[in-house]
């Protein structure tokens, strides 16, 4: 499978997850060309703040793999990972990050984003991990529209 590929199945659990009422992020991670873990957000159904997709998905990566050590693992999430998540993605040892909404557009629908971006993060903390932002970006948007249309959607 392709960049393309993973990205476009984490867009499909971001939708899951605004279908079953949580927010619109999903993250996946593979290695090796194996998915690891497919997740998507799920903040509001475990009453969890930390519950974020890319942290949901580092745990069940983390559980398949039977180790915390993700190296030579990719990240996919469908918008650019908070600083907690990112912290997490350096603490896991994953090697790259591709995401595709940008902070300004988690905010743009109204979430309550640290201004942070992963390139600063990483300049900051002097991490390795590899990042590629704006992938299918437009399709990534396209998941926050659908939120936004969501009667009784909720944000944090």
């Amino acid at each position: 499978m392709s960049d393309e590929q993973f990205m476009r199945l984490a867009i499909r659990r971001a939708m899951e997850g605004v279908e079953e009422d949580q927010s619109p992020f999903g993250a996946v991670i593979v290695r090796g060309g194996q998915v690891l873990a497919a997740d998507h957000n799920i903040v509001w159904r475990s009453t969890d703040p930390t519950a974020h997709a890319e942290v949901h998905a580092i745990r069940n990566a983390c559980r398949a793999a039977g180790t915390i050590d993700l190296s030579g693992s990719t990240l996919y999430a469908t918008c650019e990972p908070c600083p907690m998540c990112f912290a997490a993605i350096h603490w896991a040892r994953i090697d790259r990050i591709v995401f595709g909404a940008v902070i300004a557009d988690a905010q743009g629908c109204g979430f309550r984003e640290l201004t942070l971006s992963n390139e600063q993060m990483k300049s900051l903390g002097g991490s390795s991990v590899q990042i590629v932002g704006g992938f299918l970006r437009e399709e990534c948007v396209e998941v926050f529209r659908r939120f936004e249309r969501r009667p009784g959607r909720r944000l944090y």
